[in-house]
């Protein structure tokens, strides 16, 4: 296990054994890439050859560079080429008599000093290692798809696994330019742990028909900044796959948040298992392509059956940093905005703020001067809400408290004139629950606009069973006039997006909380093999751990899942005041400005 591992077989050549094997020879080991399938093993060299091929024209390495890392690569059929390996990685599929009966057969056919590792997302290592004759050498070795972009390798170990292998591993990651992150062997490990289990809920409210798999995605890609949809991410890495890695978290956690949803055991016994088979979530051009196209549960387009109300001039209520990033979108594109706040002190600041947000946009060429005017132009500071009573559409941002909201809507129904739109942003509260304090609930609907407002793309649009048909085409007309994106869903806690990632950002606290791993650990895996824009502990100390927890706390009642209680660590830093970097200190500690 000290020796450098310098000739490292690869078992089993799919893409991820072929991503492997070619990271490997372009780092200077010699790979034996082995695979019972003479396709497979073919294909694995017809796919080192293209890609070094690409390097050689975009001048990365020369041709004679290409020719060795091409000869440093030999496939065979049978386990015996593995023999003068120094470090075996088997990739087979996920399932415990195959991977057992590779690392059987190693057994009697590698040194005793051999490391074997196996790419398992999902098994017990332990598992693994308990069958082997030499379980000290036996450790997890999880690399991420496509292994030659993905930096992420997360190095898991068992309570049997010698560390001189760990380490031989970790340096090994190392010189192949990864990021390796130690994990005990619990399953999923960190990234799919924490990734899975919201790809499970996403499947599973696509299935209860809350939302559209179209807007479903764009919501966590435009509300999120994740670089693909969660069912657009579960045809890719393949339905089955994704069920198995379930099963195997579920066997371990019975949580039941990591029960697979019934809609994966329904696609995946009929076969349906996302791009591989040209059908999953969507419907692909072939087999093994990635371009999606129509079928049956393709959108037509934006045709309502009623016909929406005009809207000239907008209200919105609230002076705080949402309040006026809406009231800028909206003057933005044109309408008349009234600012309306608690006095014309604060509306009036509220609207300054708005002169600096354009400002700096008018610095970085974003606009012109006489744009910018134009804009300012166009929005009112108001003391009262008294002034909102000719707008056509009222909008609310005021603080996330149910009495403040339906105290204020009870006061728009007296102002607003009839056939006035009223709108509340809320994340997470009840939206019937204000439309009810009015008397005129067909008026009323959530319009969800995500920080800073005039950045985010998205909004969702949350239609009560009491919204007329007439408001909800109002609303999305004006979505698309103010070019933001609007997603439909029904009105229940946390709607799409914070529905799908606080009880991710949830789990990831568990799993500190469990010291299975590091803040920094797990920011790093969620970043780098997740491709995550921040890492959980980051996202929940700018979101703020107080408003994070009020999330939590509105999931647990409305859906009633043990899963979805709280960490007792979120609680526990609220309660002390550490609320994240509002306050200098939350998950981690900020200087203070």
């Amino acid at each position: 296990m000290d020796t450098p591992l310098s000739t490292i077989a690869v078992v089993g050549l799919g893409t991820m054994g072929t991503g492997i094997s070619d990271v490997l020879v372009r780092a200077g080991r010699e790979v034996i890439g082995i695979d019972t399938s003479d396709t497979a093993a073919a294909q694995a060299v017809a796919a080192l050859e293209a890609s070094t091929a690409r390097a050689v024209a975009r001048e990365r390495i020369t041709e004679e560079e290409r020719q060795d890392v091409l000869a440093r690569f030999r496939t065979f059929s049978d386990l015996q080429a593995a023999a003068e390996a120094d470090l075996v990685i088997e990739v087979v599929p996920e399932s415990y008599e195959a991977k057992q009966e590779v690392f059987r057969a190693l057994d009697g056919i590698v040194r005793p000093g051999t490391i074997l590792a196996t790419g398992t997302n999902a098994l017990s290592v332990t598992r693994l290692a308990a069958d082997s004759a030499h379980p000290e050498r036996v450790l997890g070795l999880h690399f991420f798809t496509p292994v030659q972009a993905m930096k992420l390798v997360e190095v898991v170990s068992s309570v049997l696994t010698d560390p001189r292998a760990v380490d031989a591993v970790t340096r090994l990651a190392q010189d192949l330019g990864k990021e390796p992150v130690a994990v005990g062997d619990r399953a999923g490990f960190i990234a799919d742990g924490l990734l899975f289990g919201y790809l499970n809920q996403a499947a599973a409210m696509y299935e209860a028909k809350y939302a559209s798999r179209e807007d479903i995605d764009a919501a966590m890609k435009m509300g999120c900044g994740l670089p693909m949809g969660p069912l657009e991410l579960l045809d890719l890495i393949g339905v089955d796959t994704a069920r198995t890695v379930l099963e195997a978290m579920y066997a371990d956690s019975h949580d039941r948040l990591h029960a697979p949803a019934p809609v994966l055991k329904q696609l995946s016994e009929a076969g349906l298992t996302g791009r591989k088979s040209g059908r999953g979530f969507y419907t692909y051009e072939a087999p093994g392509s990635g371009e999606v196209v129509r079928d049956a549960l393709t959108p037509l387009g934006s045709a309502e059956c009623a016909a929406g109300r005009e809207v000239r001039s907008v209200g919105v209520a609230g002076s705080g940093t949402m309040a006026s990033g809406i009231a800028e979108v909206f003057a933005k594109a044109g309408y008349e905005v009234v600012l309306a706040a608690r006095s014309q002190e604060k509306a009036a600041t509220a609207k300054a703020r708005i002169a600096k947000s354009l400002a700096r946009s008018v610095d970085k060429g974003r606009m012109t001067g006489e744009a910018r005017d134009a804009t300012l132009a166009l929005i009112t500071p108001a003391g009262t809400l008294d002034a909102f009573a000719e707008v056509d559409l009222a909008v609310e941002a005021v603080a996330e408290d149910l009495e403040i909201k339906q105290e204020l809507f009870t006061r728009l129904d007296k102002i607003c004139k009839p056939g006035a739109v009223l709108a509340t942003t809320t994340s997470s509260l009840s939206v019937i629950a204000c439309a009810r304090a009015t008397t005129r609930p067909q008026d009323v609907i959530g319009m969800h606009f995500f920080n800073p407002a005039p950045a985010m793309k998205l909004v969702e649009i949350v239609r009560t069973v009491l919204t007329g048909d007439d408001v909800h085409t109002t609303v999305r007309e004006v979505t698309a006039k103010i070019r933001k994106h609007p997603v439909d869903c029904g009105d229940r806690a946390g709607f799409i997006v914070n529905a799908l990632l606080f009880p991710y950002l949830n789990n990831a606290i568990k799993m500190v909380q469990d010291h299975y791993a590091t803040l920094d650990d797990i920011d790093a895996a969620m970043k780098l093999g997740g491709g995550y824009p921040m890492g959980p502990f980051e996202l929940l100390d700018v979101v703020g751990l107080d408003v994070s927890l009020a999330i939590e706390q509105v999931l647990h009642r409305e859906f009633r899942d043990p899963g979805l209680a709280p960490a007792p660590l979120l609680e526990h830093l609220v309660a002390a005041g550490c609320l994240g970097r509002k306050t200098g200190r939350g998950f981690r500690e900020y200087a203070r400005r």
